[in-house]
């Protein structure tokens, strides 16, 4: 009896060690298939102080995964793929702030995303995770998808109530003002589902803390995966006060960065420190 379960533990170890493997190979095909031995290899914007033709406008095209990983795969149209194609602004551009101020420390991220915030100061953490998720839904005409729960009651506010039809981008941002108004990264913890292993890790997941009198989310907006089942990440945040989106750095890894390998434990954020507990997902 004792050993049949040692066979089948063996069995089951082999098959696990397999099945990441071909997902390996699986992704290194489909990166030579559609992008080609050029575009696979993108130059490093963090190694670089090319042109802005050189770098690339998206996440994608800016940033190379580390060695021996390739990017994950995801069907067309999915919201991994509306992340790491995310516009970025030229290398050099700082983070402004919502009355148009720079942000001081640079050294927080290698990267800024090219979407505008407004001019109120509500394009915070979990406002930028939402935003981004609901841009992406309201990109593909998913109106019905669209909704945040407000933190006083934990009820969603859905689009389609607000907007009452008028499925114009002003509208769309006075229901994202709206939302921001009233959700926060408590309420936005709370009605995700928690990410049993870190080593799951996709492009939308966000390390998010509840906490008081506030937390913090930054959201995964590519992944690249290893043959040894490992996951490098880029991540993404807005944080205090309202600011643009940004890529961040690596400060435990620089010779990483801006790529994270997400691991059981502590992940250490250049403005915030998380757990491995505190990823979660979209429902």
């Amino acid at each position: 009896m004792k050993q049949s379960l040692r066979l089948l533990q063996l069995w089951q170890k082999l098959l696990k060690t397999a099945y990441r493997r071909l997902q390996f190979l699986l992704c290194a095909a489909f990166a030579l298939i559609q992008f080609g031995c050029k575009d696979a290899v993108p130059p490093h914007a963090e190694n670089s102080h090319a042109g802005e033709e050189e770098l690339g406008k998206t996440i994608h095209e800016r940033f190379t995964p580390p060695e021996g990983f390739i990017r994950t795969l995801h069907r067309e149209n999915s919201f991994a793929e509306y992340l790491r194609t995310l516009p970025l602004k030229s290398y050099s551009s700082p983070v402004l702030y919502y009355d148009g101020n720079e942000k001081p420390n640079r050294s927080v991220y290698v990267s800024v995303v090219d979407l505008p915030i407004g001019n109120k100061n509500l394009h915070q953490c979990a406002d930028a995770v939402m935003r981004l998720r609901a841009e992406y839904l309201f990109k593909n005409r998913q109106y019905d998808a669209i909704h945040f729960n407000f933190v006083s009651d934990g009820k969603p506010r859905y689009y389609g109530e607000y907007v009452r039809g008028d499925t114009s981008y002003t509208a769309f941002w006075k229901y994202l003002e709206h939302i921001f108004n009233y959700a926060n990264t408590t309420s936005l913890h709370d009605e995700m589902a928690p990410v049993e292993n870190i080593r799951d890790v996709q492009p939308g997941d966000v390390l998010i803390e509840k906490k008081q009198p506030y937390g913090h989310a930054v959201i995964v907006v590519d992944v690249a995966i290893n043959e040894h089942g490992e996951r490098a990440c880029l991540l993404a945040q807005s944080y205090m006060p309202a600011q643009e989106i940004q890529i961040l750095t690596n400060p435990m890894s620089p010779s990483l960065s801006p790529w994270y390998i997400l691991e059981e434990g502590t992940i250490v954020t250049p403005e915030w420190k998380f757990t491995s507990a505190d990823l979660r997902r979209f429902k």
